[in-house]
């Protein structure tokens, strides 16, 4: 399981739509105000450990400031949000000519199951539900990046 996590001060995900005439059609399906925009990806032999140790160390992270200005604050010290968004071209491939293989990334069957556990966990671990966007659909993600403060972060190799 791979992420990239944003501080945030804001940050949304809406649907998109397009139309034959070329018109855009976003709706809104999760927005939070202070807190954590989750990019979350997936690979076939990710298991419930690799969700329970990816929530765990989420929610747990001091990145947000103290009364001292140090980042020494959890996402739950710091009374923040989660938003969770799927991303499986996190696992993309560029060694091999110039279009990106995302042959590592877990198919949709696969990863969707993961990526609904997943968010369980963090909601759990936040105390409150984790909005999401809508998995599988064209998304537009509009975020206003605190810091910026942005991490990645692999269950497989934990540094």
């Amino acid at each position: 399981m791979r992420v990239v996590l944003q501080r945030v001060l804001e940050a949304s995900v809406a649907t998109v739509e397009k139309a034959p005439d070329l018109t855009v059609n976003r709706k809104i399906c999760g927005k939070i105000e202070s807190g954590l925009l989750v990019l979350a990806g997936f690979e076939a032999d990710d298991s419930e450990a690799d969700l329970d140790w990816m929530a765990g160390k989420i929610v747990r992270l001091r990145l947000f400031a103290d009364e001292n200005g140090v980042m020494n604050r959890s996402v739950v010290e710091a009374g923040g949000e989660i938003l969770a968004v799927s991303q499986f071209t996190l696992y993309a491939s560029v060694k091999k000519g110039n279009r990106p293989s995302w042959s590592r990334a877990a198919r949709g069957e696969v990863s969707q199951p993961l990526f609904d556990q997943f968010v369980a966990k963090l909601s759990a671990a936040l105390g409150r539900p984790v909005p999401t966007g809508v998995f599988g659909a064209d998304m537009a993600v509009s975020l206003v990046n605190d810091g910026p403060v942005t991490l990645t972060i692999d269950s497989k190799s934990p540094e």
